[in-house]
C-alpha cells in the first residue's frame, strides 16, 4: 500500500508501507531527476560547442575552467591523477544545476526545490567522493602505505604517532559528514530564508497595507534569490569540487615520506 504524507520533517514523502527504507522524499526525487536530465543535456550541449581551431565563447570559457581544474589537480594531487577531472566537473555542474532549481517560484512549481536541501542527496555524493578517495589512496600507496598514513605526523616517534592514530581515523570518518553537511546546511538555510521572505508579502504593513507588503516582499525575494540561489549556489558547487580535489591530495599523504 502506498501512503502519501504531506510533510515529514521538511519534505513531503511517499511511503510504500515497508518501513523507513521504503519512504522517499518525492519532491527531492523529482528535483534530483530534473537536475540529472539538465546536467546531461548541458554536457551534450557543451560537447556540441567544442571545435578544432579558433574556439567560440562557450568553448573558451570551458577550456579556461578545464585548464584551471587541471592545474589545481596537478598542483595538489599529481600529474597522473587527471581522472579526477570528469568526476570533479560532473559534481560541479550537477550541484550547480541542483542548487539553481531554487530559482523557480514555489507558487508555480511547488514540488521543485534546491535538490541539495535534502541531506540524503548531499550525504550520498559525499560518500561516493570519500569512497573513491579511499580507493585511490590504496591504489597509489598500497595497503601498507594506506594504513601507515593514519599514523601521521611521520616526524614524531612511534609513541607520538600512536597517540595521533585515533584522531587521524576519526578525521577520515567525519569527512563525508562535514562534506555533506556543509552543502546541505547552506542550501537548506537559503531555502528557509526564501520561505520567510515569501511570507513577508502576506503581511499587512501599517503604511503600505497588503498590496504594498506584497510588492516589497516580491522585491526582497528577487534580491535574495539573485544573491543566494545564483551566487551562493555557484560558490557551494565550487567549494564541493575544490574539497573533492583536496581530499584526493590528502590521500597521497605519506607517499613521498615512504619513498624517502
Amino acid at each position: 500500500m502506498i501512503l502519501l504524507q504531506s510533510q515529514v520533517g521538511t519534505h513531503p514523502t511517499i511511503n510504500f508501507g515497508c518501513g523507513p527504507l521504503c519512504t522517499f522524499n518525492y519532491d527531492s526525487i523529482v528535483s534530483s531527476v530534473i537536475a540529472i536530465v539538465v546536467t546531461i543535456g548541458v554536457g551534450f550541449w557543451l560537447r556540441s560547442k567544442l571545435r578544432s581551431g579558433e574556439p567560440g565563447r562557450v568553448q573558451a570559457v570551458f577550456e579556461w575552467g578545464y585548464d584551471q581544474l587541471r592545474s589545481l589537480i596537478r598542483t595538489n594531487v599529481s600529474d597522473d591523477a587527471l581522472f579526477i577531472i570528469p568526476l570533479a566537473l560532473t559534481l560541479f555542474l550537477y550541484i550547480l544545476v541542483a542548487n539553481w532549481l531554487e530559482i523557480f517560484p514555489l507558487a508555480i512549481f511547488p514540488i521543485l526545490h534546491g535538490a541539495n536541501a535534502d541531506l540524503n542527496q548531499t550525504a550520498a555524493m559525499a560518500l561516493i567522493v570519500i569512497g573513491v578517495v579511499q580507493w585511490y589512496s590504496v591504489r597509489v600507496q598500497g595497503w601498507r602505505g594506506y594504513l601507515r598514513h593514519f599514523t601521521r605526523p611521520f616526524e614524531l616517534p612511534w609513541w607520538g604517532r600512536a597517540i595521533y592514530t585515533p584522531l587521524n581515523i576519526l578525521e577520515e570518518l567525519v569527512k563525508p559528514v562535514t562534506l555533506s553537511l556543509r552543502l546541505f546546511g547552506n542550501i537548506f538555510a537559503g531555502a528557509v530564508m526564501i520561505g520567510l521572505i515569501a511570507g513577508f508579502g502576506t503581511l499587512a504593513l501599517p503604511l503600505v497595507g497588503v498590496v504594498g507588503g506584497t510588492i516589497i516582499g516580491t522585491i526582497l525575494l528577487s534580491i535574495w534569490k539573485s544573491f543566494d540561489v545564483i551566487f551562493i549556489g555557484f560558490i557551494q558547487a565550487f567549494i564541493f569540487m575544490l574539497l573533492t580535489v583536496i581530499y584526493f591530495g590528502s590521500a597521497r599523504e605519506g607517499l613521498e615520506h615512504e619513498h624517502h
